[in-house]
């Protein structure tokens, strides 16, 4: 069966199709054949690799589904081990989100019926991490709830950081970020009671970063994401994509790759905190230093931050659209970059309506419309909110198509000395009265 394999692993490429079918032989092979479990296990992670590499959700759900007669005739944790790279290798295939939910969920069931509470914990967290995916955030909390409350009895520590963990990110989804704070302390503090692998801390100091920065904190941020990238260094191995030729397929597992992607995350994140602490000159010393710097220079996500960098640093909005036009897929599909540059051209956008203001006392419209180069909508939306926030002084005249400049007002303390002089008078009346009924 050796022979059969390498036939496989030679038409992997040129004919998929052809070596999916020796594969699925291999695998469904009659127990009295001479098929070992070490064939079997490598034609089973081959081919989900093979539907992978295919696009093919339905055909890695039916393979997940038709090899559970295989998995029950291996051992518990190396049963447990392949479901979970199975599952995984939904991750490749876009629009795979669903099927793997779905999949998920019916291993889930099959881990119940063979009393693998392990294989179903360990199930059930990676479905709250697809819930948390698909925007599902209500099935993810109910999911967690339950899960915590089984791991404290087990007091398995590495299961509920991993769950504290999610919990966090699932409330930060939500912008209950108290929440998300409780849930991560709780993570970091069973992370610090046991040995935390290094993709696993990384995932905490992400999160860290993720809420200091959500909380308006861009250099404790900065320092977290540091972190996470630098913890991830050494863990993750740019040469993982020149697998063997012998079998190319089998060996690619996806956790080095989305290592790679998270510390890929992290730098991007840290030159999102340098453009939102206005210091967009230290990005090109940031770019300038270490192998990681120089692996992702070229990355689509970083050149499009420096582009905004860059238009922040000249102070122009004309520059900032076009970057957000030119690169909207890559500052658009990252929740955390899209709320703060969307936050930086607000600001940037009132900081050129005030320079541009602050000569009149009575302006068009339309006239600031065209010297800012924006619709008139759009500006006169922008000005109503600069009212009521009270950064500008004055009113629209809508009716002439104007902006009314009000003096800016001088603080009257007429008020609060009042309000002081009552206060006084009051404790002077009750010292009286005090005194007197002593008499």
């Amino acid at each position: 069966m050796a022979s059969q394999l390498e036939k496989a692993h030679a038409l992997a490429k040129e004919s998929p199709q052809h070596a999916a079918e020796i594969y699925a032989s291999i695998l469904h092979a009659d127990q009295s054949s001479d098929v070992s479990v070490a064939d079997r296990e490598s034609a089973l992670l081959s081919l989900a690799a093979l539907f992978e590499r295919m696009q093919d959700a339905a055909a890695l759900t039916n393979l997940i589904n038709s090899s559970q007669n295989y998995l029950v005739t291996v051992s518990k944790a190396k049963s447990s081990k392949l479901i979970r790279t199975l599952v995984d290798r939904f991750d490749g295939i876009p629009g795979g989100l669903q099927p793997q939910i779905a999949t998920c969920q019916g291993m889930v069931e099959w881990a119940k019926s063979e009393n693998r509470e392990y294989l179903r914990q360990a199930l059930e967290t990676r479905l709250v991490a697809l819930y948390l995916d698909s925007r599902m955030y209500t099935e993810a909390l109910e999911l967690i709830s339950r899960l915590l409350s089984e791991l404290k009895k087990l007091d398995d520590k590495m299961q509920l950081v991993e769950v504290h963990l999610l919990e966090s990110r699932v409330y930060m989804a939500i912008k209950n970020l108290p929440k998300s704070r409780a849930a991560l302390t709780s993570a970091r503090t069973g992370a610090n009671s046991i040995y935390t692998p290094p993709p696993l801390q990384a995932q905490l100091d992400l999160q860290s970063g993720t809420l200091h920065s959500e909380e308006g904190d861009f250099k404790t941020a900065y320092s977290y994401f540091f972190e996470t990238m630098e913890g991830l260094a050494a863990y993750v191995n740019p040469k993982s994509s020149s697998a063997s030729t012998s079998a190319p397929l089998a060996s690619a597992a996806p956790t080095s790759a989305s290592s790679e992607q998270r510390q890929l995350q992290a730098f991007a994140y840290m030159i999102l905190c340098k453009i939102m602490i206005q210091q967009p000159d230290d990005i090109a010393g940031l770019l300038a230093t270490g192998k990681t710097a120089a692996k992702f220079r070229d990355e689509q996500v970083v050149v499009a931050l420096q582009t905004v960098a860059k238009a922040q640093k000249q102070r122009s909005l004309a520059d900032f659209e076009k970057a957000l036009s030119e690169y909207r897929n890559e500052l658009q599909s990252d929740e955390l970059i899209r709320s703060h540059l969307m936050a930086l051209y607000d600001t940037l956008l009132e900081q050129n309506l005030v320079r541009l203001i602050e000569p009149y006392s009575r302006v068009e419209i339309s006239h600031i419309a065209k010297l800012i180069g924006l619709p008139i909508s759009v500006v006169e939306n922008k000005m109503s909110q600069m009212i009521l926030d009270k950064v500008l002084h004055g009113i629209l005249d809508q009716g002439n198509g104007c902006l009314v400049i009000f003096p800016e007002p001088k603080d009257d303390s007429t008020y609060e000395t009042t309000i002081e002089t009552i206060k006084s008078l009051g404790n002077v009346v009750e010292s009286l009265y005090a005194k007197a009924s002593a008499l």
